[in-house]
């Protein structure tokens, strides 16, 4: 390992690919940590088309320098070469992770997720597409997470820069299994090369698998290009109709079929995902209704007064031992107990407890008055809280089923003797 390279201090070493070694190393000008990317130019003997075509990449790399500038694409800040050391110097991001992370059955990401990273490298795309660069090698291990899960898209070795030809690598570039068809016939290549290769990505965040798999290099070409893909939804149950198109559409064997541009491929993801939340959200409120319909306190209740009192009310999860309200302070808020159990609590002492069904508040009817014990959940609980000052904003109905089964509870509970908020 060097001491130095150019004006660099080589600290240690982080990775080793086929094309060279990667270093940590600090920048005394900035005074920042910086990774250089040292390549293996200098081969003997048989191995030196190799050399030539890492020569090749460097300087495509070196290309890069200034030239691309987005939060979303990893900035190479410099490149040289000292003594035949051929060298580029890229943003060091401490604590980085590959997508390959998250292509595995077992350890997928929720869609949510994976939409939001594939939308981001579109868009990342489009930008480098519209300087004129082509990555032409996007996979899973040149997409990076950063560790407050921010994207970045690294390795621009073998990509194509439309207004210049001094580091053209011709032929067959990239990884067999992310290639489109296009590439793997050495036709010409443009940006909707890069569109094909990240909807293989996608296909893989959302399956765990990669749409075509072979026992050979060559049959798994002939699969990209003459082959159909197993339809997504048979792999993973929750993927909609609709984004089982938008990734199909990216992998249409004709690139004039497939999204024009990676601005063209983000706004269907966005559209998709909207659509997604949306239909979450109406599932999220159709459980939570189911669940209320369930309980005794609201047998009473229209469905239309559950509805109102969902709307204006706050769906809340507590652990074992979290605070619910606590002793002396002033609060105005209903609660209801959905699921688990709560217990109460005077200084420090359990005086009683409460199950699904139940409620407590009640000190919410008198202006300025305090809690005169806490509630803490026993266990995982999930209550139904309830601003006094939302539930005046209901239908005079809805506000009078809910004080006349409120204050019954509260009278059967004293009747019977139990201590409560």
């Amino acid at each position: 390992m060097p001491d130095k390279i150019g004006k660099y201090r080589i600290i240690n070493e982080v990775g080793q690919g086929s094309t060279g070694t990667v270093y940590l190393s600090h920048d005394p000008y900035y005074g920042r940590d910086v990774a250089i990317k040292l390549y293996n130019a200098e081969v003997a003997g048989e191995d030196e088309e190799r050399a030539r075509t890492t020569k090749k990449m460097f300087f495509t790399e070196a290309q890069m320098v200034g030239r691309l500038q987005h939060p979303n694409i990893l900035p190479i800040h410099d490149a040289g070469v000292e003594n035949d050391r051929y060298y580029v110097v890229m943003e060091h991001v401490h604590g980085a992770r590959t997508l390959s992370t998250y292509c595995r059955a077992g350890n997928l990401l929720p869609l949510d997720d994976a939409l939001r990273i594939v939308f981001t490298c579109a868009r990342a795309l489009h930008y480098a597409h519209s300087r004129g660069v082509i990555h032409r090698d996007i996979k899973p291990s040149n997409i990076i997470l950063t560790l407050d899960n921010q994207i970045r898209i690294i390795d621009f070795g073998i990509a194509l820069c439309t207004d210049s030809d001094i580091s053209r690598i011709d032929g067959i570039a990239g990884s067999p299994s992310y290639m489109s068809p296009e590439q793997v016939k050495s036709e010409d290549i443009t940006s909707r090369s890069d569109i094909y290769s990240l909807g293989v990505v996608m296909y893989e965040l959302l399956t765990g698998q990669r749409p075509f798999r072979a026992s050979s290099l060559a049959k798994l070409l002939q699969k990209i290009v003459f082959s159909t893909p197993a339809p997504i939804h048979q792999l993973r149950q929750e993927v909609s109709e609709e984004l089982e198109e938008v990734v199909m559409k990216a992998l249409n064997k004709r690139q004039e079929e497939r999204y024009a541009t990676g601005l063209e491929f983000a706004a269907k993801l966005t559209k998709v995902h909207q659509k997604l939340r949306e239909q979450a959200k109406d599932y999220d409120e159709q459980e939570h209704f189911d669940i209320l319909r369930g309980l005794h306190f609201f047998h009473d209740f229209s469905h239309a007064e559950i509805r109102e009192l969902m709307r204006a009310g706050e769906w809340m999860t507590y652990a074992e031992g979290q605070e619910v309200v606590k002793e002396g302070d002033l609060d105005d808020r209903f609660y209801i107990v959905v699921t688990g159990e709560v217990d109460v609590m005077s200084g420090g002492d359990a005086i009683g407890h409460m199950g699904a069904g139940e409620c407590f508040g009640e000190t919410s009817y008198v202006i300025g008055a305090s809690r005169r014990a806490s509630i803490v959940a026993r266990g995982d609980a999930i209550l139904l809280r309830l601003s006094s000052t939302l539930l005046e904003t209901l239908s005079t109905a809805c506000q009078l089923r809910f004080n006349r089964v409120f204050l019954r509870t509260l009278i059967s509970r004293l009747q019977s003797g139990g201590n409560r908020d």
